[in-house]
């Protein structure tokens, strides 16, 4: 089995990892109030998905 002959620098490590980016969270606006939240999930302003309410207003 192969192993690498020499050890990789820290540098090169580094170059190498530069386009591991975590993507930026995707908000939408919610039809009820505005508000901007995670799309496929219960406003957690108003407590509305898909128009009705599913969290209740305590």
């Amino acid at each position: 089995m192969a192993l690498p002959k020499k050890r990789q620098s820290k540098a090169r490590s580094r170059k190498r990892r530069t386009h591991y980016k975590s993507s930026p969270v995707a908000t939408t606006t919610c039809a009820q109030c505005s508000e901007t939240k995670m799309p496929h999930r219960a406003c957690p302003n108003c407590g509305y998905y898909r128009g009705r309410p599913v969290i209740s207003a305590s």
